[in-house]
């Protein structure tokens, strides 16, 4: 499962050929969460609200990113590390 980004002790993964709808993995403290890229939904588990506020505001932000990178994973091909949240 590569890791795309760090920030604030969150770190976000994507897993290689993963089920629809395009997601990644975030994980902060020993919380981990799906969430989905479309609309930052959490799909699964849950984050505490200030990081899960804080994976929404990045995910929105680098989104089109994102959206690459899942497209790479379902190919499979390596992906690009994403800039965190600044």
């Amino acid at each position: 499962m590569p890791r795309l980004a760090e920030f604030y002790g969150i770190v976000i993964y994507m897993y290689w050929s993963d089920h629809a709808p395009p997601h990644f993995h975030a994980v902060y403290a020993g919380d981990e969460a799906q969430i989905r890229i479309d609309d930052g939904s959490e799909l699964e588990g849950s984050l505490p609200r200030t990081a899960a506020r804080l994976v929404r505001e990045w995910a929105e932000l680098r989104r089109t990113e994102l959206l690459a990178d899942w497209d790479r994973a379902q190919r499979p091909e390596p992906l690009e590390p994403i800039d965190s949240l600044r």
